[in-house]
């Protein structure tokens, strides 16, 4: 049963158009086009012993990397190997263990896990047998939390499941599932290569449910080609009668420069920004209206979900994953181009099969880059995390944990965000930094202020609002 929520974000047409531009996602700070190769395997190696020689026993959180999936969505930008040929799954697979293998004797003794997410790719091109097989190896080397403590997510494709691979996948351990539906659309869908019947996706959304999944989440795309008003409101109806726990709407952000699958969408079939500004306005409209609440990022969930309990309890974290209920955990990623978060460093696996291959047969944890995060960076990850998650700033807390004086250390940055307050995003007290509902879709302009690395490069000539154009998204 929905219950209604208070409106937690605003639309702004005139003010998102005039502020729109490039900009990070902040899923990590510093960004991921920061890490530097010279940043390996050894340096790992000292920021794990660094974090067992604190005595450290934050229990863990773990993401598993499956890259495979059997045909290409022209919209993807994730790191992903299209086959058929399913014995690539198996070689990967005896690669993964490897590396399952020295992580959990790295980790020995401090490997409780109170979180799992599998991603990909399509996690679910594994076989059941697969995935059984895979999961008892992890539990070989980690701790797993019981399941009505720990969050255990896996992202699924409905064109690649039934009711019975929903069940079997409750049953392996997995208490929360997304699934990707971006347009029902059948027009829209065959213009990005993603057939997926409406029917097909509601059977496994209630599949989800009668197997007793904790969170069911769907992720929808505004701004792809053949979208208009009408199949966005058409779709919008669908998925608010499917009632799922969490919703996440994206922005198609078209970078064919950098993902090769977008060269197949006609950038003609594109919707006009103005048109996209609409269909976000609705799609708000429509979920606020539904009782969904706006927890940041594009992301919506139900006021009784975890994750919103989490952001109005103030445990709302974000990862490479995106928003998690599990603040301060050190993040262990497994497979090819997944990203660890541990002890105040990043580290990058490797992002091709025959590289990731190499470094494991070479007995070495397959780290490509990385980086090592220094006092300012720690610091402002804390200001940018506090933002994004909760749209407000303690000063004095922050006082407390870091040896400064917030409004002489961010001088700058202050002067900044009063031209913001003026807009009206947010308000500036004696002790808080508070977004407005007006300032929540702009979050990410307004955490682009104390991000010290953008500001280096526009100190070395890059123009305003042209920050990385050809890296970043859009913001809105």
């Amino acid at each position: 049963m929905n219950t209604i929520a208070e409106p937690t974000v605003q639309f702004d047409a005139e003010l998102i158009s005039r502020m729109s531009t490039s900009g990070p996602r902040y899923t990590s700070y510093p960004t991921a086009d920061r890490f530097k190769p010279d940043f390996s395997y050894s340096s790992f190696l000292e920021a794990q012993a660094n974090l067992r020689m604190r005595g450290a026993r934050a229990p863990l959180s773990l993401y598993v990397h499956i890259p495979f999936c059997n045909v290409v969505c022209y919209y993807c930008a994730c790191n992903k190997v299209v086959t058929k040929d399913r014995s690539k799954a198996v070689t990967y697979l005896g690669y993964l263990k490897q590396e399952i293998d020295m992580q959990g004797k790295l980790f020995a003794g401090m490997n409780r896990v109170e979180q799992l997410h599998f991603g990909g790719g399509t996690p679910t091109y594994l076989s059941d047998e697969q995935m059984g097989e895979l999961l008892a190896h992890m539990r070989k080397h980690f701790e797993f939390a019981p399941d009505e403590e720990g969050e255990y997510s896996i992202e699924i494709d409905p064109r690649t499941v039934d009711a019975e691979r929903i069940h079997t996948l409750r049953k392996q351990g997995f208490n929360r599932v997304s699934m990707g539906v971006q347009d029902f659309d059948p027009v829209v869908q065959k213009a990005v290569n993603r057939i997926q019947p409406a029917e097909e996706t509601l059977a496994v959304i209630q599949a989800a449910r009668d197997a007793g999944f904790r969170s069911i989440s769907v992720d929808l795309i505004y701004g792809l080609p053949k979208q208009s008003m009408t199949t966005m409101q058409a779709t919008m109806d669908k998925v608010i009668e499917a009632n799922p726990d969490r919703i996440a709407l994206y922005n198609y952000a078209h970078m064919p420069h950098l993902f090769k699958p977008q060269r197949r969408i006609a950038e003609d079939e594109l919707p006009t920004p103005a048109v996209k500004l609409d269909m976000l306005a609705l799609c708000i409209e429509r979920l606020t209206q539904a009782g969904y609440v706006y927890i940041g990022m594009d992301h919506f969930a139900k006021p009784d979900d975890d994750l919103a309990v989490a952001q109005r309890q103030g445990r709302l974290h974000r990862n490479f994953q995106g928003y998690s209920t599990h603040a301060e955990t050190d993040l262990v990623a497994l497979g090819v181009s997944a990203i660890s978060s541990v002890n105040g460093t990043y580290s990058q696996n490797e992002k091709t099969l025959d590289e990731y291959y190499a470094r494991l047969d070479e007995g070495r944890l397959p780290i490509a880059r990385g980086y090592a995060m220094d006092n300012d960076d720690l610091l402002r990850r804390m200001v940018i995390q506090n933002l994004m998650c909760n749209f407000e700033l303690s000063i004095s807390a922050l006082e407390l944990g870091y040896p400064i004086r917030f409004k002489q250390y961010f001088a700058k940055e202050l002067q900044k965000l009063r031209e913001f307050e003026r807009d009206g995003l947010l308000s500036i007290e004696d002790d808080w930094i508070s977004i407005s509902p007006k300032g929540r879709l702009l979050i990410r302009n307004i955490c682009m202020v104390f991000d010290r690395h953008l500001a280096a490069d526009r100190a070395a000539g890059t123009a305003p609002g042209q920050v990385h154009p050809l890296r970043f998204s859009r913001t809105i």
